[in-house]
């Protein structure tokens, strides 16, 4: 594993918004007095998010006050959880996962355009708007190649839709999250397989809730 170090530019100071310091506070008061620190993951999660998507020392060490626990103990977790980014990012921040599954099923494709739009891994593009890693599973398999961008999925990817996502993000247009190609949940391609009569299927042929039971009660309906 990489070192991991805090970028060389840093801004002077990090205050939480209001809004994200009642959040914090009330994170905190969830555990016993004198185990706030236990709230150190989700503070960090906060304030990487407000300072879009990277965590600088001023806000480390604002958790650590927060939290009353020395700045070593913070950076140490900043460090070594690698959610935590510790140099600016794109706003849109693209993790393409490259592990064996989205491997087979095109990711080299992926990170191609990702070079070509975007411009060497780690690299923010010169308008700010990006900026991409390999990363390892992200647990979508059945929707390989997929990428994670922010907090958000992109699955079911190909070279040109993924392109397209990349210019709609850019223009601020509207862009489907999930699946990019219609599939819904984990399900295959073409629909179901097996268990198709348990299911209704909506217009897109997605399955939901099977229906109850015909000796199954509506609910309040039990009893007399």
């Amino acid at each position: 594993m990489s070192v991991r170090r805090l970028a060389d530019e840093q801004p002077t100071s990090f205050e939480f918004t209001p809004e994200n310091r009642a959040w914090a506070e009330q994170e905190m008061a969830k555990y016993p007095p004198g185990r706030q620190a236990s709230a150190v993951l989700a503070l960090l999660w906060r304030a990487q998010k407000q300072n879009g998507y990277w965590l600088p020392r001023a806000a480390i060490e604002k958790v650590a006050a927060m939290l009353d626990m020395p700045n070593i103990r913070v950076l140490e977790v900043a460090t070594f959880y690698t959610m935590f980014n510790l140099a600016p990012v794109g706003r849109h921040y693209v993790q393409v996962c490259g592990t064996t599954p989205c491997m087979l099923s095109g990711s080299d494709d992926i990170k191609a355009v990702c070079r070509e739009r975007i411009g060497a891994e780690g690299h923010v593009s010169a308008d700010g708007l990006f900026s991409w890693i390999e990363v390892e599973c992200l647990g979508a398999c059945c929707n390989a190649p997929m990428v994670q961008i922010n907090e958000d999925y992109y699955e079911d990817l190909t070279r040109e839709n993924f392109a397209k996502l990349l210019d709609d993000l850019a223009a601020d247009r509207p862009v489907k999250k999930g699946s990019q190609i219609g599939r819904v949940s984990s399900e295959p391609v073409g629909g179901l397989t097996a268990l198709a009569t348990l299911y209704r299927v909506d217009e897109r042929g997605a399955q939901s809730a099977p229906e109850p039971a015909n000796d199954q009660a509506p609910a309040g309906k039990i009893g007399n």
